[in-house]
């Protein structure tokens, strides 16, 4: 999986059995070829004029920014996280409302149910 990683993380970009091998600290080119080799034979590579791209991708609600992969759920994070900020600094009213710790409540929880889908995720790919 890390080979697959590293060759996802390349965006297209073929890579050769070398830059694999100084990318992840392998001992040798042999053992990053067997690795290539093993993608390629189930179907996740293919080999390009140039090295290995990645040919099939096994990471489901991913987004890839550059170099980065992250969950899908981390938008939906970050969101609910600066609303609550906002929420919390610039909307507060002055007599504390009903609405408002309704308000509050509800994006609390949906914080929490995102930032526990954020971490299942990950566990799940990495």
């Amino acid at each position: 999986m890390r080979v697959y990683r590293f060759l996802y993380r390349q965006g297209g970009k073929p890579v050769g059995v070398h830059e694999v091998q100084t990318g992840l600290s392998l001992s040798s080119p042999s053992l990053a070829h067997y690795h290539i080799r093993k993608l390629v034979e189930q179907g996740l590579a293919k080999e390009e004029a140039g090295g290995y791209v990645v040919d099939k991708i096994l990471f489901e609600n991913m987004i890839r920014i550059r170099r980065s992969v992250i969950p899908f759920q981390t938008t939906y994070l970050a969101l609910f996280v600066s609303t609550f900020v906002i929420m919390l600094t610039v909307f507060r009213p002055q007599p504390i409302s009903e609405v408002y710790l309704f308000a509050l409540l509800v994006n609390a929880l949906a914080l929490g149910i995102f930032l526990f889908e954020t971490l299942k995720s990950l566990k799940q790919k990495f």
